[in-house]
């Protein structure tokens, strides 16, 4: 049946869906929460990443005629999920986008909802919590942003400098056009699309968090990076590279490079587009914040910078967790050694 479209929904939403391999039935659950939103206007806009898996293509293709509001796109070849999106932004047109994970559910309101408080709050980016679901749908944590100690921001006015702040999955994040149109093309540095995303929206007119779980984001054997939690994260290091202080820096290290210092660079590629003459400034600085912290390996003295650059209000349980890998890597190493392998 084709979808019918509310006309007295005025702004419509483009919603991007990357597809690769999925499971089929995560697949249908996921594409069928999304037809079945009690917000009907919108474009549903797959990009298949190439993927071997027949049935897959299949499931697209057949959702794709039963519903107008689908348009599907088969990749030539595998691009991976960063072009992947990439690829997607270009095809959008409408005032809001919604990006969509392949394998999640989606509560019937979560459009409705978000399209709501992203003009009330006038803003240029919400997001929302999340139920953590395992495979079959049951409810592990009630709350995401909770078990992830992620912050709650419901005062727009707020200032987070997200260098290091994956603060929103991307499944559950809406965007303005004017965000999108910053974000494109994609830099070198770009490895997570709902990363930069935030941090152009909180340049621009800020982000607002409903602070209620209106998707269910699963977690499985093939997505379980996004649920994992620091120490099993240390379980599956220390497995692999060991328990001694050696493999802990090497730890710090990486955690250092691929995440604090990836994520300001990302970033900082965009200083260019926003209107703020001190941006780039600033993010030179965090920069050299951080590779001065990452050389520490007993104490970094200057943790007046944390509160300089990174510290912000509703940082909660992740200020303490910051403070000690970065400033405090002698106790970090304690933290280590007291994670038990198994």
């Amino acid at each position: 049946m084709k979808g019918n479209i509310n006309k007295k929904m005025e702004d419509k939403v483009d919603i991007l869906l990357t597809t690769y391999n999925t499971n089929p039935k995560f697949l249908n659950e996921q594409i069928n929460s999304i037809l079945n939103q009690t917000y009907s206007n919108f474009n549903l806009i797959i990009s298949d990443d190439f993927s071997s898996n027949e049935n897959v293509v299949k499931i697209l293709k057949e959702f794709e005629k039963k519903d107008n509001r689908i348009k599907l796109y088969i990749q030539e070849k595998n691009i991976g999920c960063t072009k992947s999106f990439e690829f997607l932004l270009t095809k959008s047109t409408s005032e809001y986008i919604a990006f969509s994970d392949h394998d999640d559910i989606w509560y019937p309101t979560k459009i409705e909802e978000c399209v709501k408080a992203i003009k009330e709050e006038n803003v240029s980016l919400v997001y929302c919590d999340a139920n953590q679901i395992d495979k079959d749908g049951n409810i592990l944590n009630e709350s995401y942003l909770r078990y992830k100690n992620l912050p709650i921001l419901t005062n727009k006015k707020q200032s987070i400098l997200p260098f290091s702040r994956h603060i929103a999955i991307g499944c559950s994040q809406l965007i303005t056009k004017e965000v999108k149109d910053i974000m494109l093309p994609f830099t070198d540095n770009t490895f997570a699309h709902d990363w930069h995303s935030l941090y152009i929206a909180s340049r621009l007119n800020g982000i607002y968090c409903i602070d209620k779980p209106l998707l269910g984001y699963r977690i499985h054997e093939n997505n379980i990076f996004g649920g994992r939690d620091l120490k099993q994260n240390i379980k599956i290091w220390k497995n692999k590279n060991g328990n001694n202080y050696k493999s802990f820096l090497e730890y710090r290290y990486n955690v250092i490079t691929n995440t604090y210092l990836a994520g300001t660079k990302m970033c900082k590629d965009y200083s260019n587009k926003i209107k703020d003459n001190n941006l780039e400034i600033l993010e030179n600085n965090v920069l050299e914040y951080f590779k001065q912290a990452q050389k520490s390996k007993i104490f970094y003295w200057k943790l007046y910078k944390y509160f300089k650059y990174l510290y912000f209000k509703g940082i909660g349980k992740r200020l303490y967790k910051e403070i000690v890998i970065l400033h405090f890597p002698i106790i970090s190493y304690l933290v280590f050694k007291m994670v038990k392998n198994k």
